[in-house]
């Protein structure tokens, strides 16, 4: 196993970095609208000292299926040292789920809380990340630290569906040798691990009728979604799903039309189109195309039962897409016990961790950098309740600083 040694724990300013957290918590930036965010944290780096020849955007955006404001933001620091080392990588997403759109936030004792608690979500998730890496940054420059070549990358679209990482150029940020992902509550819980998953989508189209005078001459694609959910209720694959030893989860979500409405026209109308949107999820990358093939049997038989009085049948149309591969890195590679080691540095005790939530790491590892993430004040995220607790946010700066300025023998 590496051994791994760290620099004296370097100080910080944490009066800047909660300013800084709550100056970038402020700024709007839902999913696929980071153009706004994007803009702030450039602003911060160049206060800090960052070059704007240091600073691009990637075009990740022109290659991802849903409209994007902006592609990755994309940070390149030389080292300090005269020795030729592959950069370390800092990343976090720049979005927020829609949630957030109007929060305002203020600091009340150790945590910073929404104004209009109880209206919307707040933006921890992800700003604290954004301001950690900001921090970071700003640290170094300030104290003159050193450190290797550093690689910073502020993903897009991470909230619907790891879009950013997935559709990154990974050429473009300068061969890292290792990853550390900001995003989460705990710094001390070292994520080494994450799910797969798939997201599906069903188009059943019917036939309209009246459903009171001939209901018989209709296709009814709202029963088609009924048998077929009974089929995969009875069958197992809906939920938890355990198969032969094997674990995961599925989920069905939006039942409406194509463009977001409900279903159906009125109760006297034969329901002719239902758009159904799901998810397949495991540790095992062939068992989430298990559960993924078994909903669209379901939906394929269903379909073949659902007859008008002329014996035409509704016509089902099941597309899937891979949303992120499973990983799970070794106990002992570089970057585990890198990062072990600056938990222990910042005086905690490291918790490897396997999650059952994708994270842009999933798409890095794929991409050839392996990419441990951890955590860094978020609480309550995706709910009017989210708050960031203040202490847990400063141990994840300290983290950074550790990760940055240790040395791997």
């Amino acid at each position: 196993m590496p051994i791994t040694t760290l620099a004296p724990m370097p100080q910080f300013d944490t009066q800047a970095s909660v300013a800084r957290l709550v100056r970038l918590l402020a700024v709007p930036g839902i999913t696929g609208q980071e153009a706004a965010i994007g803009r702030e944290i450039i602003a911060a780096l160049k206060e800090a000292g960052v070059p704007a020849s240091a600073i691009s955007f990637d075009d990740a955006n022109t290659r991802i299926p849903e409209p994007t404001q902006t592609g990755n933001l994309i940070v390149k620091l030389p080292g300090t040292g005269k020795k030729a080392t592959k950069p370390l990588l800092f990343m976090t997403h720049m979005d927020t789920v829609p949630l957030c759109a109007g929060a305002s936030p203020v600091v009340k004792g150790k945590r910073v809380v929404n104004v209009h608690e109880g209206t919307t979500a707040l933006g921890g998730d992800n700003r604290t990340g954004c301001a950690v890496l900001v921090t970071l940054v700003a640290e170094l420059f300030k104290q003159k630290l050193p450190h290797p070549p550093l690689t910073l990358l502020f993903t897009v679209r991470e909230e619907s569906g790891l879009f950013g990482a997935k559709h990154l150029n990974p050429a473009e940020l300068g061969g890292p040798a290792m990853g550390f992902n900001v995003d989460g509550r705990n710094a001390a819980d070292v994520i080494v691990g994450a799910i797969g998953a798939d997201r599906w989508t069903v188009d059943i189209k019917g036939k309209a009728s009246h459903a009171g005078v001939a209901p018989e001459k209709g296709i009814s694609a709202s029963m088609v979604v009924a048998l077929a959910m009974a089929e995969v209720y009875a069958g197992g694959w809906w939920g938890k799903v355990v198969k032969d030893g094997k674990v995961g989860t599925s989920n069905i979500g939006p039942i409406g039309t194509a463009d977001g409405r409900s279903a159906g026209d009125a109760t006297n109308v034969v329901t002719d189109f239902v758009q159904v949107k799901g998810e397949s999820r495991s540790h095992d990358a062939k068992f989430v195309r298990e559960i993924s093939a078994a909903y669209k049997l379901a939906f394929n038989n269903a379909g073949t039962r659902v007859k008008d009085n002329e014996g035409r049948m509704a016509k089902v149309k099941f597309t899937s897409r891979l949303d992120y591969l499973p990983f799970r890195l070794k106990d002992d590679a570089p970057v585990v016990t890198r990062a072990a080691a600056a938990v222990r540095a910042i005086g905690r005790e490291p918790n490897l961790r396997v999650t059952n939530g994708g994270l842009d790491a999933n798409w890095m590892v794929k991409h050839g950098i392996p990419t441990i993430t951890f955590g860094a004040g978020q609480n309550e995220i995706h709910t009017v309740k989210e708050f960031v607790d203040l202490v847990e946010y400063e141990s994840g700066c300290r983290l950074a600083l550790a990760l940055a300025t240790g040395e791997a023998e």
